[in-house]
């Protein structure tokens, strides 16, 4: 198997931890343009509502999972406007303006969908009320952590999913931003990743952390009569002991392997394949593992895995995938799609009427039915405080996360929200999992 550190384990002195003190300014520069003038007219302080949901499921997609929920409550506590925030921005406001966000303190309410729900078009997935200048300035940070999170737990859902209990391994730390890699992998795990190769994902967030080597330390061990890829596999053996993955296809695979169990015997952990024809290198490896006595060494494939390949690997004897760009990313969808707008003011419903943008005003919440053997069949959104009849299996979706501006007690852990999200997609109809592109899993409904 992998090497694993426990989760959250602390490496080295050594880690960079980041040293922002504020989130206020991960935000756009109109966001604030519409609070000098909200400000200035005076409907600054007027009571609004604003809703998070996606008018669409990414093409072909058939659910969509809500993650990043905990990463924004947490975000949220920081937006602060100090000083060096301020000398940031106030070339373009005007005094009034900075002042007001000097004291600014959000004091309103959140509610949604808890982390590691399923959501699917029109879904309500986070609410946010107060004042217009207070809940305006939350749209960026919102979009951006919920965009971000929910496209790559969407991904990695339907990877999980593909592998069919299989070990799932998230590496794609070198394929994306710094701080979107640690983001990633802990949205990876939430969707039921094993573990991730993410170090600051494990100190961060706990999640379980793995990793074998690289090529070029294989390389490493080169001199003047040529490789040495036996010198290679017995010093990461030595350091790690015989449970460690030794990486096989620098050179050739087949020799790779005899040249592995020749120096770490029939215990070795793993061998890691990451080229060549999957499928077929990972057939010739079960059979030439077996063939040598290394029954219990696991095969390990990575190289520019997604789900649709993953799938197609089902029939041959691996035991862990390992996944990179393509779950970073969103595979093909890196972004959920998800706005933030303004749905009610002072109580008064308003909604979009552009072609194509539009939206559905009032302040929402949602039921999910189902069936008496826990399937679910639809999604019914209705107005707050009007709920329908709620049969003996439906269940209502929003829950409250933030009020008076304070986080409250209770809500789910990482691990709670990967357990849930666990039972939602069992709870789907069988064509909902389908890799294949289709309707979204269950219909959404809408009363008015």
């Amino acid at each position: 198997m992998l090497d694993t550190l426990r989760p959250g384990a602390r490496l080295v002195e050594s880690v960079i931890v980041t040293t922002r003190t504020s989130t206020a300014l991960l935000t756009d520069s109109y966001e604030l343009t519409m609070l000098s003038a909200a400000l200035r007219n005076g409907t600054a302080h007027r009571a609004c509502t604003f809703e998070v949901f996606a008018r669409s499921l990414p093409h072909g997609r058939r659910y969509g999972v809500v993650a990043g929920t905990g990463r924004l409550l947490d975000l949220l506590r920081e937006f602060t406007f100090g000083e060096a925030e301020l000398a940031s921005v106030e070339h373009g406001l005007d005094e009034a303006t900075l002042e007001w966000l000097r004291g600014y303190r959000f004091t309103g309410a959140v509610e949604g969908y808890r982390e590691g729900e399923l959501y699917f078009p029109g879904s309500p997935v986070l609410t946010v009320t107060g004042t217009f200048a207070e809940c305006v300035l939350l749209e960026t940070l919102a979009l951006s952590v919920l965009n971000h999170d929910s496209a790559v737990a969407s991904a990695a859902a339907r990877m999980v999913q593909a592998a069919g209990g299989r070990r799932t391994i998230e590496m794609g730390s070198r394929r994306t931003h710094e701080e979107a890699a640690v983001a990633s992998a802990r949205a990876a795990y939430l969707a039921g990743f094993d573990a991730t190769s993410n170090l600051e994902a494990g100190r961060r967030h706990g999640v379980p952390t793995s990793g074998t080597s690289a090529h070029s330390f294989t390389l490493l061990h080169t001199d003047a009569d040529g490789p040495d890829e036996a010198a290679a596999f017995r010093a990461q053996v030595d350091a790690l002991g015989v449970g460690t993955t030794l990486l096989v296809d620098t050179y050739d695979i087949a020799r790779g392997i005899a040249t592995a169990i020749e120096v770490a015997g029939t215990g070795l952990g793993a061998v890691r394949i990451d080229s060549g024809d999957l499928g077929v290198m990972a057939v010739q490896a079960r059979a030439q593992l077996d063939g040598l006595g290394a029954t219990n060494t696991r095969v390990v494939l990575s190289g520019d895995l997604d789900e649709h390949s993953i799938a197609a690997l089902r029939a041959e004897p691996v035991d862990v995938y390992g996944v990179g760009t393509s779950l970073v990313t969103g595979s093909g969808a890196p972004t959920a799609g998800m706005v933030y707008k303004l749905v009610e003011v002072d109580g008064v419903p308003v909604a979009k009427r552009s072609s194509h943008k539009n939206s559905r005003g009032g302040h929402k919440h949602a039921v999910r039915r189902a069936r008496e053997t826990g399937t679910v069949v639809e999604e019914l959104v209705h107005r707050a405080g009007r709920p329908p009849e709620l049969g003996a299996h439906d269940r209502e979706l929003v829950v409250p996360m933030v009020r008076d501006g304070e986080l409250l007690h209770g809500l789910p852990t990482l691990e709670d929200s990967r357990a849930h999200l666990a039972a939602a997609l069992v709870s789907l109809p069988w064509e909902g999992l389908k890799l294949s592109r289709g309707e979204a899993a269950i219909p959404t409904t809408f009363l008015d």
